[in-house]
């Protein structure tokens, strides 16, 4: 074997050969998955590529352990070095962020919601009926107390953002537990602009008076304004929190500053840490002092055991955030997104908002006559991976959708620019362009398979300068570290 081999590719031979000798078809499924994202334009706004340091941080032994509680305050023995990775991570966030105060045990982004609203509840309701029964726990409270605050956190309100302006399932929203513990109000925007109309979010507020004003976004492509959300929460002594599950790497990155940094402004911010953060699937909650000791009680308050190796790749992921090298990439997402959006509406393509001032856009397909779903699986086939999306009143609702979101988060850490933004926006049009919907059906379409595969093997000729995990190859032994990849990750130097 080559002497010149990337530790990075050994590491990841020796793991699918571990794998294969129990699973071989998992081994071949991760192999094949690794070929699929070599080959796609990856377009979808919330994935990205982690870097071979945060996926090996993933598999080891931290995996065994239990570690419920907090550092130093674990229900389990032996926590000593879970201690040390947990308070590793959750300086790196402090300081990424600016936060007074960061958790790092939530498993995803739903969970991090849920900390966050549990906390909020603990804290404006749980802790004042505490305090008026004269107990120092719940455990404490006689059954009409606690059957009287039961009813009191089951009757609060929440304000967000509406699903087809761009907010998140997770908001309050009927189908998700988010929705069934809530009483829900939804903000939308202005159906001229498609912008958040703060005015009308104010008098929103003022009427339903909500406990929680959730700002935050799925599918928005600009910026919001954290100071006014503040001043509106404020106003009706509302908590304001933030979900940046999106955006939490221009935030990290420096990108978004001043009152477009929900940091600063808000209570409570919870978070994804892929995504544009570009760390491993899993979520983050960072909030003000006063709600400190309630987050820290989101196991055993709405989570199990933490996942200890998960949190080491976060750590890490969090410590590449700090960088100038992050900061930079950060920028280049933004500056990605303004580009392709600027091709495609040269192209005639009719985007939401008219553009994007972060890292996604979204695509009004209905102008070519198609629905979402249609347009998704015409862009798959011609190598672009998205997601379709609805669009503010969207008539096609949230399954066939009139939209597409792309975003480009992922291309960016793979190298690609400006330049190759247009090309891109050239392939989405030529699509769109040439896809014809089926009268009798809000799913199927026709594209020249001939054009498909011409567009598709453009795109895979777009990437070919810029490959993914270029220090990993899993099928020969010329692995050695390209000139222009010195990291060994997924992203150009």
């Amino acid at each position: 074997m080559s002497t010149n081999i990337s530790p990075e590719a050994l590491a990841a031979r020796a793991a699918l050969d571990v794998i294969g000798t129990v699973e071989p078809r998992i081994a071949a499924a991760i192999r094949a998955e690794l070929d699929d994202q070599r080959s796609a334009l990856k377009l979808i706004a919330s994935e990205n590529y982690a870097s071979p340091a945060v996926l090996l941080a993933m598999g080891n032994w931290f995996s065994d352990k239990y570690a419920e509680g907090t550092v130093g305050r674990r229900f389990y023995a032996g926590c000593a070095n879970v201690d040390t990775v947990e308070a590793i991570a959750a300086e790196h966030a402090r300081t990424v962020f600016g936060a007074a105060h960061a958790y790092v045990q939530p498993h995803s982004g739903i969970d991090a919601n849920l900390v966050a609203f549990w906390a909020i509840l603990a804290d404006r309701v749980e802790a004042p009926a505490l305090r008026r029964a004269q107990a120092r726990h719940v455990n404490d409270l006689n059954d009409d107390d606690w059957a009287a605050l039961r009813r009191e956190l089951g009757d609060q309100r929440l304000l967000g953002m509406s699903l087809d302006a761009g907010g998140h399932l997770t908001h309050g929203f009927r189908p998700n537990i988010s929705g069934k513990m809530f009483q829900q109000r939804a903000y939308g925007v202005d159906p001229n602009t498609g912008r958040i109309d703060y005015a009308a979010l104010r008098q929103t507020a003022r009427e339903f008076r909500p406990l929680i004003l959730l700002a935050g976004y799925s599918a928005y492509p600009r910026r919001i304004n954290f100071a006014t959300m503040r001043e509106i929460a404020d106003e009706v002594g509302a908590v304001l929190m933030v979900d940046m599950a999106h955006f939490a790497g221009l935030v990290a990155g420096q990108v978004l500053t001043g009152d477009d940094d929900p940091v600063p402004h808000a209570h409570i911010v919870s978070t994804t840490t892929h995504k544009t953060l570009r760390g491993p699937r899993g979520g983050m909650v960072l909030c003000q002092p006063e709600l400190a000791d309630q987050v820290d009680r989101g196991c055993p308050m709405v989570l199990g055991g933490p996942l200890p190796h998960v949190i080491a790749a976060k750590a890490v992921a969090l410590a590449e955030a700090g960088t100038a090298d992050f900061r930079t990439y950060a920028q280049q997402v933004v500056d990605n997104a303004t580009a392709l959006a600027d091709g495609l509406k040269r192209r005639g393509v009719t985007l939401v908002t008219g553009g994007t001032d972060n890292h996604l856009a979204l695509i009004d397909v209905s102008a070519h006559g198609l629905t979402g779903r249609q347009a998704e699986a015409a862009l798959l086939n011609a190598g672009i991976v998205t997601n379709r999306n609805a669009i503010p009143q969207d008539p096609n609702g949230a399954w066939y959708t009139s939209g597409i979101r792309i975003g480009t988060p992922a291309l960016t850490t793979r190298g690609l620019g400006t330049n190759e933004m247009d090309h891109i926006a050239d392939l989405i049009h030529t699509v769109l362009a040439n896809t014809q919907p089926t009268a009798d059906s809000k799913a199927k379409y026709t594209l020249d398979p001939a054009l498909a595969a011409k567009l598709a093997s453009r795109a895979a000729e777009l990437l070919t300068p810029y490959p993914l995990y270029p220090t990993i190859n899993l099928n020969t032994d010329a692995d050695a570290h390209p000139q222009n990849h010195p990291r060994g990750d997924a992203t150009e130097a």
